[in-house]
């Protein structure tokens, strides 16, 4: 049974969730001065742009494959991460900067949009084939983990201050 989304429009919905991710930790590095905050903020940018590559050589690599147009997606879990994730505007709304935000709130922001990454990439790890780089699509998973785990000792080291 196929899901309803086929592989290009799948990868391309991970491609805009790196492209987000970049932005927004390139927008949170302007807004401090502190060098340890910013580069912090910043190594986070580079990793999701080199996130963002990784899925556009997997994009062309399982897009070109003749007979992988459709996901595939037996049982309908994957359509399900993705439908969740892209229906409602649940990253958009994570991410979304006014530029008054503190440290705190940065921080919040970007662990919810590193666990929606993981959901949409658990889901999209489905889809892709072992010989195509289902590995790959882990190690990412395992990557915006450790972004979580990042965010989430600055933000307790934050909670400890005050």
């Amino acid at each position: 049974m196929s899901s309803g989304f086929n592989a290009d429009e799948i990868f391309e919905m991970a491609l805009e969730f790196e492209r987000k991710g970049v932005l927004f930790y390139t927008k949170a590095s302007e807004m401090f001065e502190d060098p340890e905050i910013r580069s912090m903020l910043v190594s986070l940018a580079a990793m999701e742009a080199e996130h963002e590559q990784i899925f556009s050589s997997m994009r062309g690599r399982l897009v070109g494959q003749e007979g992988y147009s459709e996901a595939f997606d037996p049982d309908g879990t994957a359509a399900s991460y993705v439908r969740a994730m892209t229906g409602g505007e649940v990253f958009d709304a994570t991410v979304a900067l006014t530029g008054s935000e503190t440290l705190r709130d940065i921080l919040k922001k970007g662990i919810e949009a590193e666990k929606n990454s993981v959901v949409f990439y658990t889901g999209l790890k489905r889809v892709v084939p072992e010989s195509l780089g289902r590995d790959k699509v882990e190690k990412i998973i395992e990557e915006e983990m450790k972004h979580i785990g990042i965010l989430s000792d600055k933000l307790s080291s934050l909670k400890k201050l005050t």
